[in-house]
């Protein structure tokens, strides 16, 4: 098992670097975050001991239970998954960072559980990229407006934007909705919200990283190619097929 999840985290780097040499970018711009739903925290810290640091949980329920084992690590434990308001409290007990921030009411919750800790919070606000129904994030036209709204709250680290870009086996469909995610953030900057000037991109996952990288991502968030596809019930979890 270590010797199989190290070997996959050393091909998922060479992709990483290839993607980027192609692309005429610097291997250092682009990180990778552990996709961990349903991966044992033993697995997990096969891992983390080769030298990862960022892991994204998608269930609370996962960030609570991995907790006593990952929490004694040297690790960034961002929450990548659709996150419901009555959630909020539980998930800042783990969480560095909110990838899915995708809605003014958990902004809100966000806020005022945050003001009570007296702290910050790093977030991303999802896109919904590929304008799905079965998938969450803002609607693309609704971003910038939303980005103005949530920079008032002092409370909100805005690091950048995420989504799940268009899932499918001819990989130039993918294409539009991940560097429609780049636009959208050229958009921002030549709006000068803010005076924001550096937002990363958390895009790509293990079918589509190399298209995504080619399209500015900074942050590409892997599972299935490194921990394999993993069982849930009578079902097999692959992050290629899942919103």
């Amino acid at each position: 098992m270590k010797n199989e999840i190290i070997f996959n985290l050393l091909k998922v780097h060479q992709r990483i670097e290839n993607a980027c040499k192609a692309s005429g970018r610097n291997p250092s711009d682009v990180q990778l975050l552990l996709a961990t739903k349903t991966v044992p925290a033993d697995r997990i810290r096969i891992a983390i001991e080769a030298g990862e640091t960022l892991i994204g949980e998608n269930k609370m329920q996962e960030l609570r239970d991995k907790n006593d084992i990952l929490s004694r690590l040297p690790t960034e434990r961002h929450f990548i998954g659709h996150l419901q308001t009555n959630k909020v409290k539980d998930v800042l007990k783990y969480a560095t960072c909110i990838q899915s921030l995708d809605r003014l009411n958990l902004a809100d919750e966000l806020h005022k559980q945050l003001l009570n800790q007296n702290r910050k919070l790093d977030v991303f606000v999802q896109v919904n990229t590929s304008y799905e129904e079965s998938k969450f994030g803002l609607e693309p036209e609704n971003v910038l407006d939303f980005i103005k709204i949530i920079k008032s709250y002092e409370t909100l680290n805005l690091k950048g934007l995420m989504t799940i870009g268009l899932l499918d086996v001819e990989k130039e469909k993918m294409r539009p909705s991940l560097r429609l995610l780049k636009t959208i953030r050229d958009q921002i900057y030549a709006d000068q919200i803010d005076r924001i000037t550096d937002l990363k991109l958390s895009m790509g996952m293990s079918q589509d990283l190399e298209i995504a990288i080619e399209e500015g991502s900074n942050m590409v968030r892997i599972g299935t190619s490194i921990f394999g596809n993993r069982f849930l019930g009578k079902e097999i979890w692959n992050e290629n097929l899942a919103e």
